[in-house]
């Protein structure tokens, strides 16, 4: 008899690879998909980058990396979260991992247990509160909608704290929202979290660089907080390496010996090759950052420009990152040909299969109600995948 773990029974399946991968069938029968469910972009990695790879597999970089990644990648860490951030660490303050979601699994496991409570602000990343669950963890959910411009206000983080509170989770620009807190607001969040000294602060800033705001803002910025907030990086989304698999903390060294004895005992050091490509990332030529990003501005424009002409579908303007997060509910109990608009759910299963475009409900997202579309695609695509939505919802009645 088959016999599963209650951690593995009670935990979900991610919304956004399911979505992606139900997509990616339709596609083998033959029909042209549109796929703005997956957060990875679609540009290749730099040049400098993949040759800095070659050639550290023809310098035999093939035998085991020291658990907490080479001394030069941690250097190199360094030196951009100085130059860039104005924030100071040291080499044995940063523990590369398999990409920036192991760095936050990692972190979860180390600081919160059984009977804690980690505040997540909604909408949040799918794969937040399953990490919380399976620390032994309990998510506890402050929600901010497009009103809001999906940002919490400090008087809501107030609230939501109590003596169980171990840990919250800030994620700047924001995935699903493309939402950015500005400095006054990370302040304010910050003053709220000064009287409450045993909290973490798990600051993931995966999209930094994809920023129509200006200069990106840490909350690791404030000296109240230093020691017990972590920055969560990674190479992935700004020089397109999601399949490099290299992420990283920067934390108070307490925590960051914490992470690396548990990275040690069931990962061990991340690729070898991966590794050298990401220091080169940081230490090459900054233009291809850039240029991503403008393009990702345009494509933005693009997409806020579209959305907002459907009607039933209200649209923020996001500030980074590479997503829209627009308010469906205007279609909800709606129905065309005997299909049925019940939720969010069945919307982005409507326009999968009647539109050929794949979106993620925003319920994996902690917001019913939502979809969350990716704009990391072409312009042409994005403009007749918008094309396809409008016409298919035009049909719902």
């Amino acid at each position: 008899m088959n016999h599963l773990s209650r951690r593995i029974l009670g935990l979900s399946a991610s919304e956004t690879l399911a979505m992606s991968a139900r997509s990616a069938e339709l596609t083998a029968q033959g029909i042209d998909v549109i796929n703005l469910s997956v957060g990875e972009p679609d540009f290749y990695t730099p040049a400098h980058i993949k040759l800095a790879a070659k050639a550290a597999i023809d310098a035999n970089f093939s035998f085991y990396s020291p658990v907490p990644g080479f001394l030069e990648l941690r250097q190199a860490i360094c030196q951009k979260l100085k130059g860039e951030n104005q924030l100071d660490f040291s080499p044995s303050q940063i523990v590369v991992s398999g990409g920036a979601k192991q760095s936050v699994c990692n972190l979860l496991m180390s600081v919160v247990g059984k009977g804690d409570e980690v505040i997540i602000p909604a909408p949040f990343w799918v794969s937040y509160p399953e990490m919380v669950k399976i620390a032994e963890a309990q998510p506890v959910f402050v929600s901010a909608g497009i009103e809001q411009d999906f940002k919490i206000a400090p008087e809501q983080l107030a609230a939501a704290i109590t003596p169980k509170t171990r840990a919250i989770i800030l994620c700047s620009p924001s995935n699903p929202t493309g939402s950015v807190y500005t400095r006054q607001e990370l302040a304010a969040l910050a003053q709220a979290l000064e009287k409450h000294p045993n909290i973490v602060i798990l600051s993931d800033e995966i999209y930094e660089h994809i920023n129509y705001a200006g200069k990106h803002q840490s909350i690791a910025q404030f000296d109240s907080l230093r020691e017990r907030t972590v920055v969560i990086n990674g190479v992935s989304k700004c020089y397109a390496m999601t399949g490099w698999r290299i992420g990283w903390i920067a934390a108070p060294k307490w925590i960051a010996d914490a992470c690396c004895k548990l990275q040690g005992q069931y990962t061990s050091g991340a690729c070898s090759i991966a590794q050298k490509a990401a220091q080169a990332a940081y230490q090459g030529d900054q233009s291809c950052v850039r240029e991503m990003q403008q393009a990702f501005e345009r494509r933005r424009n693009l997409v806020t420009g579209l959305a907002s002409k459907i009607d039933g579908l209200k649209v923020n303007r996001p500030q980074g990152a590479f997503y829209i997060f627009p308010e469906c509910k205007y279609f909800i109990g709606k129905s065309s040909d005997g299909t049925k608009i019940s939720n969010a759910s069945d919307l982005a299963m409507y326009l999968l299969d009647h539109a050929h475009v794949a979106c993620v409900a925003g319920d994996a997202f902690g917001a019913p109600g939502h979809i969350r579309m990716s704009y990391a695609t072409s312009d042409a695509k994005l403009t007749e995948a918008f094309a396809r939505i409008k016409t298919a919802l035009e049909k719902l009645i």
